[in-house]
């Protein structure tokens, strides 16, 4: 009789996670009763108190180096927070000569009426691009971890489908008031949130408030009218699309800057007259960048959570 190897126990625990080692069944067997010649493939067989006791081993070792790595960084914070000047002194960074750059020559420099708008997207551009990209990485995230998988031919598994049809229990069926309301009001909002976008370097606003102004409208829609009328004009491949486009487009148009500005080059981009519309450089474009990235992830969050999928 031909004997098959049994697996080890970081195998089992592989097969475990996986969901293809089920524990109520009874899985013990001798160590030297045979197996059958290529009948059929093994299928692990293994005392579950054993697999059990090696699992709690594997997560207690996990614990402890979650624990090891969750110290680290709170002595590399603590030892930050010691060293930071003390509150009022002449070194801390609310008396430098920064602030009072940004409200003095903020305008003429940037073209932006709106000093936050200015700030946050020509001075400390950079950072608003690292906050776009948390966003993008926390809907990768949660894509990651709740997006239901399609099979290998792209059509819908069975977990899709089931998922689809609880989902659609709850879906409005032709609610004519709610309807009716929402054909009128979602495309204000959505005109609103462009507006408080575009005119985010004139008055209050900008990309992330306007982004979830228009992200609410989507939602809204979603909620009035179901999946199947929301995938005709946003789907998954809507979401990678202008995410990535929006996210390329800052990323280019800010190391553009950042060469041109450091290596003190000509740049075709100018601060233009503050209060127009069309002015403050590239911070209209950039708010709207930003504006598509939170519209996208808002709706992305909502739709993976309710059912898995977009």
């Amino acid at each position: 009789m031909k004997k098959t190897k049994r697996p080890t126990e970081q195998e089992l625990l592989h097969q475990w996670l996986e969901g293809d080692l089920d524990l109520t069944q009874q899985l013990y067997v001798e160590k030297d009763e045979p197996q059958p010649e290529a009948v059929e493939p093994y299928q692990p067989k293994r005392d579950r108190d054993t697999f059990l006791r090696s699992l709690r081993r594997s997560l207690r070792l996990y614990n402890v180096l979650a624990f090891l790595l969750c110290a680290v960084f709170a002595a590399l914070m603590l030892m930050t927070v010691a060293n930071l000047p003390r509150y009022g002194s002449a070194d801390a960074p609310t008396v430098n000569e920064v602030a009072q750059r940004y409200v003095e020559q903020g305008t003429e420099e940037t073209g932006a009426v709106n000093t936050v708008a200015g700030m946050i997207l020509d001075y400390r551009a950079f950072d608003t691009l690292g906050e776009s990209n948390v966003l993008f990485i926390a809907a990768c995230s949660v894509l990651i971890l709740l997006r239901i998988s399609r099979e290998k031919d792209g059509s819908q598994s069975s977990e899709q489908l089931m998922v689809e049809v609880n989902d659609r229990m709850y879906e409005p069926k032709n609610d004519t008031i709610l309807q009716h309301i929402t054909s009128f009001l979602v495309p204000v909002v959505l005109l609103f949130g462009m507006y408080v976008i575009m005119n985010g370097h004139i008055s209050p606003g900008g990309g992330f408030s306007g982004g979830a102004l228009m992200g609410a409208a989507l939602i809204l829609y979603l909620n009035a009218f179901g999946f199947k009328k929301t995938e005709r004009f946003f789907t998954f491949k809507v979401f990678q699309r202008v995410s990535l486009c929006a996210l390329s487009f800052y990323a280019l148009s800010k190391a553009y800057s950042f060469f041109t500005g450091a290596n003190h080059l000509w740049s075709f981009i100018t601060p233009g007259t503050p209060g127009k519309l069309f002015s403050a450089g590239l911070i209209p474009y950039l708010n709207l960048a930003v504006g598509l990235v939170v519209c996208c992830t808002m709706y992305a969050f909502y739709t993976l959570f309710r059912k898995g999928d977009m």
